[in-house]
C-alpha cells in the first residue's frame, strides 16, 4: 500500500484534530498537529513575557525564534503524540484559553510561519502522515493526495470547545470563547501570510450534524479512494 500524505485543514474548533489522530491511529501514519506548533511558539512568548496584553515588539520575536524547538513525542501512558517545548511536555499549556487568545496573532507573522512550515515538511517528506492546521493543503503540502477542509457553525463549535475546557477543569465563559472563535477566524482568514482558505482540489466536511463515528467513515471512504488511485498509478 502507497505511503499517502493526508492534509486536513479548517477553522478553530471544527474537529480537526480529532479527526486527524483517528486517521492516522486507524492506517498507522504519523500524526503531526502543526496547530499545537504555533501554540508552543505563542506559549513562549508568553512565559518570556515578549508577548503581553496582546502586544509585542516583532524584533524580539524574531530574536527568540531561534531558541524555540518544537517535538513531539508519544506518552507511553495515553498512547498517543504529545507536543514538548525545548524539551518540556506542554501539551496541556497551550490548550488553555489565554494561548488560544494569541495565537492566530502570533501565527500571521511571516517569519514564524517560515520557520514552522519548514519543519513541518521536514515531518512529511517521506508521506505516511497526517497532519491538520489551516494552510496545510495550500501552502505545507500542496500536493497531498487527500484534502480535507473541515467546517462547522460557529455555535456549535463554540459549544464544544467549552464542553472540552469545561471538562478539564477549566473556568469559561461560553460567550467568550465564542467571540474569540470569530475573531480567530477573521484573523485566519485575512492575514497576508498563508491564509485560511480551502485548497481548489479539497473535499469540504460540515460536521455540525455529524457523529464522530460518521466523520471518521467519511473521511477513509475519501481516503481509501485516493490510495486505490495512487495503487494504481504506480
Amino acid at each position: 500500500m502507497p505511503n499517502i500524505t493526508i492534509a486536513i485543514d479548517g477553522f478553530s474548533s471544527c474537529g480537526k484534530s480529532t479527526l486527524a489522530k483517528e486517521i492516522a491511529e486507524k492506517l498507522q501514519y504519523s500524526y503531526v498537529d502543526s496547530g499545537a506548533m504555533y501554540r508552543a511558539v505563542t506559549l513562549y512568548l508568553l512565559n518570556k513575557g515578549i508577548l503581553k496584553d496582546g502586544s509585542f515588539i516583532k524584533s524580539q520575536v524574531l530574536d527568540a525564534l531561534p531558541n524555540i524547538n518544537i517535538s513531539f513525542e508519544i506518552n507511553p501512558d495515553k498512547k498517543r503524540s504529545e507536543t514538548h517545548l525545548n524539551g518540556n511536555n506542554v501539551e496541556k499549556e497551550i490548550r488553555k484559553l489565554h494561548v488560544a487568545q494569541h495565537v492566530s496573532a502570533v501565527s500571521a507573522i511571516p517569519e514564524v510561519r517560515t520557520k514552522l512550515v519548514a519543519m513541518q515538511q521536514n515531518f512529511g517528506q517521506n508521506g505516511a502522515v497526517v497532519m491538520d492546521g489551516r494552510d496545510i493543503g495550500t501552502v505545507v503540502f500542496p500536493r497531498a493526495e487527500v484534502k480535507l477542509f473541515m467546517t462547522a457553525s460557529k455555535d456549535i463549535r463554540a459549544q464544544r470547545r467549552y464542553d472540552e475546557l469545561l471538562a478539564k477543569g477549566d473556568k469559561v465563559n461560553l460567550d467568550e470563547i465564542r467571540q474569540n472563535l470569530v475573531k480567530r477566524d477573521y484573523i485566519d482568514m485575512n492575514r497576508d501570510v498563508s491564509p485560511l482558505k480551502k485548497a481548489e482540489d479539497a473535499i469540504e466536511i460540515d460536521n455540525s450534524e455529524l457523529t464522530r463515528e460518521e466523520q471518521l467513515d467519511l473521511a477513509l471512504n475519501i481516503i481509501q479512494k485516493a490510495i486505490d488511485k495512487s495503487t494504481i498509478e504506480a
